[in-house]
């Protein structure tokens, strides 16, 4: 009998479906409650900033200063995406539009000192939240519960990639 990748894939044993039915459930419900409270933080700065927008500041901090096709890539959307995004936090000044320093014609996106201090706010705010949702949390609980969360968000990334879709379309063996 053919096989499709979500049944060659299916490696679960009766004692793991359950297991699995209560961590689909559990991620939904978080990405449900994440989106709700989009993580916000505490006080003020509460819901006061859009996850793109988080995740587009954050990279351009850690990161530094790029061109929007590379804070496409970097971050795995497309480059319409960022444009997108980027458009009102430039318009806030959260961001700068600046000429490549070797090629007037393209645009590097930069932190500015006001998206710097922003970002700092909300990352503090979310900090503060993290500790209270967590606060009768041992430290290794907190330390494993990180560590599985971003082996969890690796996988999802790694699934979204072009070399596994490219994997998965493919047909399988009998």
């Amino acid at each position: 009998m053919p096989t499709t990748p979500d049944m060659s894939m299916d490696m679960t044993t009766a004692g793991d479906t359950g297991l699995l039915e209560t961590l689909q459930h559990e991620v939904a419900l978080f990405a449900r409650r994440a989106e709700q409270t989009r993580l916000g933080g505490v006080g003020q700065v509460r819901n006061s900033m859009d996850r793109a927008a988080y995740l587009l500041l954050n990279r351009l901090d850690t990161e530094g200063p790029m061109g929007v096709k590379a804070l496409a890539a970097s971050m795995g959307i497309d480059s319409s995406t960022v444009t997108r995004q980027v458009a009102p936090l430039v318009d806030t000044g959260l961001v700068k539009r600046t000429s490549h320093p070797e090629d007037g014609r393209a645009v590097v996106l930069q932190l500015s000192p006001r998206g710097a201090a922003r970002l700092e706010e909300v990352r503090s705010s979310r900090r503060q939240l993290m500790a209270e949702l967590t606060r009768d949390w041992a430290p290794e609980e907190r330390e494993t519960f990180c560590t599985l969360l971003a082996r969890f968000n690796g996988a999802l990334s790694a699934r979204m990639a072009p070399s596994h879709a490219a994997a998965t379309d493919a047909p399988s063996g009998s």
